[in-house]
């Protein structure tokens, strides 16, 4: 199983400034829903508060601490090895955040997809972990992006883990 990490973050890793996103980028979010539509999708509790719903088309999962929490249309798990017999017979899975479930991923991901926003956001609370990038190939990187409603221009990179 493949197990991708998919983030947006700024020159300084930044991912998100008070339980939002730090910026709009209509046409990233295009290509989220494009890659993830169809797939299972796993984000902490915090990510999903954030979004309020259950993302359509995607099998949700929602990684918390909390054992009681539930919400309709979302799978809770309270470690990240249950993933393994949750999406056994799946062939990708995507991570979405937040930072802690970017970090508790990091170490079995196989694959990240990261949009790399051309800014620098003030004040920004949460981070897209520090990552060795000896351990990682770029398979695919785009030119920059920007269309009319992007705050700001980026570029996707897709990595895959280098096996040794």
């Amino acid at each position: 199983m493949e197990i991708t990490l998919i983030a947006a973050f700024d020159k300084n890793q930044a991912i998100g400034k008070q339980g939002d996103l730090p910026w709009h980028l209509s046409s990233d979010l295009k290509h989220f829903k494009k890659i993830t539509t169809g797939n299972t999708i796993i984000m902490g509790r915090k990510t999903f508060d954030s979004i309020g719903k259950a993302l359509p088309n995607r099998k949700n999962i929602v990684l918390t601490r909390n054992e009681k929490w539930e919400y309709e249309d979302i799978i809770t798990i309270n470690n990240p090895n249950e993933i393994n017999s949750i999406c056994k017979n799946e062939n990708e899975i995507f991570i979405i955040g937040g930072a802690e479930i970017y970090k508790a991923f990091l170490k079995t991901a196989t694959k990240m997809i990261l949009s790399y926003v051309e800014t620098e956001v003030e004040f920004a609370d949460a981070f897209f972990p520090v990552f060795e990038k000896e351990h990682w190939t770029i398979v695919n990187q785009s030119e920059l992006i920007r269309e009319e409603k992007d705050d700001f221009p980026y570029r996707i990179m897709t990595l895959k883990r280098v096996v040794k």
